[in-house]
């Protein structure tokens, strides 16, 4: 077991810790990946050579240290691989590490939900359980060609090999900028929809924003969604092309809020996270016809020259202006 997946029990308050949560980890190994908004990757098989313990005597150690220094608990998952310990950490518990042994990768997951697969979201697995394949050890005894009538070419042939324990994965260090997120906490339990979608609007206002301001553009988006009982629902979507447009970035979060199909549900916040940051002159824009769409831009561009002269509440939509 050379990698640790590492889940913070962060508060929603104090997800700025990360960063200072991913250097107590770099502490132990530079090969640190961020999984933003609490959690990260850590190869420790140079670790392990140099502090002369193994992976799951290190996570003890991790653990301590981040309760000691930090005051947070962290869940742990340790495996020969990222997708072996991200699958693991979904089963472990505080103070105890969930470690896959090298070599059992296939027994560990074979009775393992199909949902339990990282990257394996709700219609992949509603289209695998209505076939049967509800676990990892069916769809990795299942006919590639069954799969990938399924599923696609490419994608049943991952699937299959992840669900077999073939992990093609490592571990990437990159830093907690590779995602912006912005949270709308209500002052009481909100029920009105109108201002769970204005709550929405002025997120995806800070995030586009925020975006320009570095120059970067986000390809997909995740709305967070916490409630009086303090259960959450979550939804991700994959943008048509990267984008820092506060228009773009609110049609795709009301998108998001309207598939969870809320019905006078107690809000208590609404989170809206940008990810897959890139450069935006890396990223390429469809250009149209409509000078709508134009003007809205340029409006934008001024907007924003405003906001840096004047201050972030210079400029804003009419709906939050009241």
């Amino acid at each position: 077991m050379t990698v640790l997946c590492v889940r913070f029990q962060l508060p929603s308050t104090r997800e700025s810790a990360l960063p200072a949560l991913l250097g107590l980890l770099e502490e132990f190994t530079p090969v640190v990946e961020a999984l933003p908004p609490d959690g990260a990757l850590a190869d420790l098989r140079g670790a392990e050579r140099y502090f002369g313990r193994t992976a799951v005597e290190l996570a003890s150690v991790i653990r301590v240290r981040a309760l000691a220094l930090h005051g947070v608990d962290c869940v742990i998952g340790a495996g020969p691989g990222p997708l072996s310990a991200r699958t693991a950490v979904r089963t472990a518990r505080p103070g105890v590490t969930c470690a896959v042994p090298e070599g059992g990768v296939r027994e560990f997951l074979a009775d393992k939900p199909v949902t339990a697969l990282p990257g394996v979201g709700a219609a992949t697995a509603r289209t695998l359980c209505e076939y049967g394949l509800d676990t990892l050890g069916l769809v990795a005894a299942a006919p590639l060609s069954t799969l990938q009538r399924l599923v696609g070419a490419k994608a049943g042939r991952e699937l299959q090999e992840k669900a077999s324990g073939v992990d093609r994965g490592r571990v990437v260090p990159g830093a907690v900028s590779r995602s912006l997120a912005a949270e709308r906490p209500f002052d009481r339990d909100e029920l009105d929809p109108g201002r769970h979608r204005r709550a929405l609007l002025a997120a995806a206002e800070e995030l586009g924003v925020r975006l320009r301001a570095v120059e970067k553009v986000c390809g997909a988006l995740t709305l967070t969604v916490r409630y009086a009982d303090r259960s959450s629902s979550t939804r991700s979507r994959t943008l048509g092309e990267p984008t820092a447009h506060s228009a773009d970035l609110t049609r795709a979060a009301y998108g998001l809020y309207g598939a969870l199909g809320l019905q006078r549900a107690r809000v208590r916040a609404i989170v809206l996270r940008a990810e897959a940051l890139r450069p935006a002159e890396q990223a390429s824009h469809q250009l149209t016809f409509d000078p709508v769409d134009e003007k809205a831009r340029r409006i934008e561009e001024v907007a924003d020259r405003l906001r840096a002269r004047f201050g972030p509440g210079a400029v804003k939509p009419g709906t939050l202006a009241a």
